[in-house]
């Protein structure tokens, strides 16, 4: 079930905060992590926490973009609570990332390419919006998810055979 918001619609700062997060996937895939990048960002617009993949770097299976980069916000704010926060990252979370950004709170997420193998966030799982759970957070995917996608087949393209 993927989002209904037509991302042409968004606002122009996503872009810009996405091609932050694309810089960001892009330094992982030089360190040979899958490229993923994403950036925190408070209620007032200021990038408040970043991260990329390091699950190669640092031998940690928990080492997602969007892990890290809540960690980092969590540490400048000196609160595990970021309500008013936006996540934006370059890939749809995963069912891990997933519960990550609902326990912080995090308001919205946006994302760049879809996830059509692991996505929870409306591709194969919905964790984000589920009714069920005692938070949820807005959704809007797809934001430049022509160059987010572009990174990842060329990183799995050179990988394998």
């Amino acid at each position: 079930m993927r989002c209904t918001r037509n991302v042409l619609h968004t606002p122009a700062i996503f872009d810009a905060w996405m091609s932050r997060a694309l810089v960001l996937a892009e330094s992982a895939a030089r360190e040979g992590d899958v490229p993923v990048g994403a950036v925190v960002v408070d209620a007032a617009g200021r990038i408040i926490g970043e991260g990329r993949n390091l699950r190669e770097l640092t031998h940690d299976p928990t080492a997602h973009a969007e892990v890290v980069a809540l960690r980092a916000a969590a540490a400048e704010q000196g609160d595990w609570n970021l309500a008013g926060c936006t996540l934006v990252v370059t890939l749809e979370p995963c069912v891990m990332c997933a519960g990550a950004i609902l326990q912080s709170r995090v308001s919205r997420v946006v994302f760049g390419a879809w996830d059509e193998k692991a996505g929870a966030a409306g591709s194969v799982h919905d964790l984000l919006r589920d009714r069920r759970l005692p938070s949820r957070a807005e959704v809007i995917g797809g934001v430049r998810e022509d160059d987010a996608r572009a990174l990842l087949q060329a990183f799995f393209t050179e990988r394998r055979p």
